[in-house]
């Protein structure tokens, strides 16, 4: 495959060193050339010092639209000065946690600082930084309830350790929002070979094919993708910042007692297909419980409504199994 042909031409020549070069300097002093046209609302900044905002170099805004609740626990990959952890911090509240992740000391050193007075300010501490590698993260599985990240995936050389990463550490049913750049052909070899438009997030970028080859490969589903804006043209080919959205399966064990439920989908499509499964809209289709149960969650919740079914109590058979 050509993922698979790429990531094993760059892993020989791009390495961690050369991006935590490339952002080492960046934590010092704003490069214009990493910073993309993102504007963060102001209500979600008011508790965040000026020194974070001026060394934030992602291309979108995951965390503003990750539908973080009260109570969960967010992990941030990439995190930089520390910027969409802030945020997420009052998201989350004081029963919340959340965690940043990044490679870089100097970005780390910028975050730890600053999140005293972001505690401060929010009158209550749920931060917490750690270094680490996103093929290796400093972080328990099942950990999390949503993981984000903000134009890293890219910077890394080996992608496939990356999203088998981000499900080890996600709970069943958890959720990852990743804002990334996405080129719209695949960037050829002599470009990814180029460290300085690496760093720039550019030559380490997937296509959104590959992107979501990756994600279903470790085994995600539910994806939900937007393209935001045409970030620039390098070469002939056109990179974007998307953002995307992807759920890690619940963990349902099917019983030898397990009925069967209705579902009926509630548009807006003539139809979907699901597990297999079609449903047209309007129409109750019989499935199993497992499955109803999926469509209760995560990316489906709201667009199926789940009826259990009146059924006749079953005499006991006298048998030694399980529903007996």
């Amino acid at each position: 495959m050509n993922e698979r042909r790429s990531e094993m031409d760059t892993e020989a020549k791009v390495s961690h060193d050369d991006v935590r070069e490339f952002y080492s300097k960046a934590a010092a002093a704003t490069q214009e050339n990493l910073c993309c046209p993102v504007k963060y609302d102001p209500g979600d900044l008011s508790h965040i010092p000026e020194e974070v905002l001026g060394i934030s170099y992602g291309c979108g805004s995951p965390v503003s639209r990750a539908d973080i609740q009260p109570g969960e626990t967010m992990v941030d990959l990439g995190c930089g000065g520390g910027i969409d952890c802030f945020i997420a911090a009052r998201g989350v509240g004081e029963t919340g946690r959340v965690i940043g992740v990044d490679m870089t000391e100097e970005m780390l050193n910028v975050a730890r600082k600053n999140a005293g007075r972001v505690a401060e300010n929010l009158g209550y501490k749920n931060l917490e930084f750690h270094h680490g590698f996103l093929e290796a993260i400093p972080v328990e599985d099942d950990r999390a309830d949503v993981i984000t990240s903000n134009c890293v995936v890219n910077l890394s050389p080996s992608k496939r350790e990356v999203f088998q990463e981000i499900r080890r550490i996600l709970k069943p049913g958890g959720r990852f929002v990743i804002a990334d750049i996405v080129s719209d052909q695949p960037v050829p070899a002599a470009m990814r070979e180029n460290r300085e438009l690496w760093g720039e997030c550019v030559s380490g970028a997937l296509t959104l094919d590959e992107f979501l080859d990756y994600a279903r490969q470790a085994g995600f589903h539910g994806f939900r993708v937007t393209k935001d804006y045409l970030w620039k043209e390098v070469e002939g080919i056109r990179f974007y910042s998307y953002l995307l959205a992807g759920y890690k399966p619940l963990n349902i064990e099917e019983s030898c007692c397990s009925g069967n439920v209705l579902a009926i989908y509630a548009g807006p499509f003539n139809e979907v297909t699901c597990e297999g499964v079609t449903f047209p809209v309007g129409r109750a289709v019989e499935i199993k419980e497992e499955l109803g149960e999926i469509l209760n969650h995560g990316p489906y919740r709201g667009l199926f409504n789940i009826i259990d079914p009146e059924t006749e109590q079953v005499e006991d058979s006298g048998d030694d199994s399980c529903c007996g």
